[in-house]
């Protein structure tokens, strides 16, 4: 009870439909992000969408002119940059979740203690979760839109489809996202957080986005196959022509199951660490 008779903060807490876990506003969580974005992180986003777009005219206009016509999906002949292109705005889609689930939520986590501030007030972990979540997605749609213009004005848009990039690179992000604020959880220093890099390094050079898959030998294919970014790679490379088959079913299967779990882990990790 408080002083004045009321129900304690934390009786209200217990008495609410989810309980500890959700109370249903993580648009304050969201309000706050983008106040601090503005005021600060601008310069951050910016660079992580030049990033690919450098990319694409270094390896595409650059290499592309030596490489010529690749085979794309479905066996079509498209220029190197077309090949590369949604390959990249893939990546792009990635670094920007990572970036905000990753970098942004250690700092908030281990400095600023911003959680535990949130979690002391109605806010339960699965609104923090979804409200940080959000704040990456919304990076990843950034990007993509962004990205996909860029696609546009060097002539790299052939298929009406290809605008359905945009929706599936945040499809991509939000996987990337909802793993990566509960992996964070778990590192506690700058020089574990290097291990962010070691993983997504591998991804990007590896997940055929500069070549194809059929390179490798078929135990590294099966290995690249298992990584998210690879999935993601080819489901907007098919998107960029409009070629659709049973296989993007399983590409799109592959983030909803990875965003299902991300969340999961999330929340049991906000809500173990903060509500004891």
């Amino acid at each position: 009870m408080t002083t004045d008779g009321g129900p304690h903060p934390t009786e209200q807490v217990r008495r609410r439909k989810y309980g500890p876990l959700y109370s249903r506003n993580a648009r304050a969580v969201v309000a706050r992000g983008l106040m601090a974005t503005k005021s600060s992180n601008w310069t951050v986003m910016a660079s992580g969408f030049l990033e690919p777009v450098l990319f694409l005219v270094a390896m595409g206009v650059g290499l592309g002119s030596v490489v010529g016509s690749v085979q794309g999906p479905g066996g079509q002949e498209i220029s190197y940059s077309a090949y590369i292109a949604p390959a990249l705005l893939a990546v792009s889609a990635m670094n920007g979740a990572v970036y905000d689930s990753t970098w942004n939520v250690f700092f908030k986590m281990n400095f600023a203690k911003l959680y535990q501030g949130m979690l002391y007030t109605s806010l339960g972990p699965l609104d923090v979760a979804i409200g940080e979540i959000f704040l990456a997605l919304l990076r990843g749609l950034l990007y993509a839109t962004g990205f996909t213009a860029v696609m546009g004005m060097m002539g790299l848009i052939t298929s009406p489809w290809a605008l359905l990039m945009v929706p599936a690179s945040v499809l991509i992000a939000f996987g990337f996202a909802s793993f990566g604020m509960g992996i964070t959880s778990f590192l506690k220093t700058f020089q574990q957080m290097d291990w962010v890099n070691f993983v997504m390094l591998p991804m990007f050079l590896f997940s055929a986005t500069f070549y194809p898959l059929s390179v490798y030998p078929e135990p590294v294919q099966w290995l690249i196959q298992a990584m998210p970014l690879w999935h993601g790679v080819e489901l907007l490379r098919q998107l960029s022509v409009g070629s659709f088959g049973p296989i993007m079913l399983v590409h799109v299967g592959y983030y909803v199951v990875m965003i299902g779990l991300g969340l999961m882990l999330t929340t049991g990790r906000l809500r173990s660490l903060f509500l004891k």
